[in-house]
């Protein structure tokens, strides 16, 4: 439970800027460094960028090792 009615100490904020932030600088070299505009990738770049069926059954054999005790 979080004090103070719900919000977040002073540390986990300045974490949070930090993480951003870093994630910002890491962005910014990449475009700078490949000298093209940056690209948003988009919401489902992650799930559409590999064949569905092949990550389907990765899932399901992880599934499958998690019972399988």
């Amino acid at each position: 439970m979080m004090k103070n009615g719900g919000h977040r100490s002073g540390v986990a904020k300045k974490k949070a800027i930090v993480t951003v932030a870093h994630a910002m600088i890491v962005i910014i070299w990449h475009v700078l460094a490949a000298g093209t505009p940056y690209r948003e990738l988009g919401e489902d770049y992650f799930t559409t960028r590999k064949d569905p069926e092949k990550e389907a059954q990765r899932l399901i054999s992880k599934l499958r090792g998690w019972f399988a005790s």
